[in-house]
């Protein structure tokens, strides 16, 4: 192989478009923009749901039901195996511990800990929440396991 042999993939390369270069660019006088109006105009654009005046329909249509969405808890979660590869043997671990090594970073309702990957040390793990096989997984290894919720959510 050769630089000069080289070429790109059919179809990668496309011809560019030429705006404000006359009726033989192709794209007329107008350069796709129609005649006048708002967006022939230079940094002319309507905003996102604007309907030139009229009320939008995001406003016109009732609101209606109900969301559970400001009533849910935001779990930050975290995988066995990243404790596995994260901690030392004998460590305790808890939101203070897991934010300082930056496994839990922002604004969270508490850590659950899941049932990923495999665990070979002996851990002591106290969080607000631990699925079943984590906390089988973590026992197995021979670390305890305290959490303030229910066990498997």
């Amino acid at each position: 192989m050769r630089l000069d042999t080289l070429s790109p993939n059919p179809g990668a390369k496309h011809r560019i478009k030429r705006l404000g270069c006359g009726e033989s660019s192709g794209h007329g006088k107008t350069s796709g923009k129609g005649h006048k109006g708002q967006k022939a105009r230079a940094g002319g654009t309507v905003r996102h749901g604007f309907e030139g005046g009229q009320m939008p329909i995001y406003r016109r249509l009732p609101k209606k039901g109900f969301n559970n969405a400001a009533f849910c808890y935001n779990w930050a979660s975290i995988n066995v195996s990243t404790l596995d590869e994260v901690f030392e043997d004998g460590d305790e671990i808890n939101e203070v511990t897991l934010r300082d090594a930056k496994l839990v970073k922002g604004r969270w309702d508490g850590v659950k800990i899941l049932g990923f990957g495999e665990i070979t040390k002996k851990l002591t793990v106290n969080v607000d929440r631990i699925s079943a096989s984590a906390r089988e997984k973590i026992e197995k290894a021979g670390g305890t396991v305290t959490s303030r919720g229910p066990a498997a959510e």
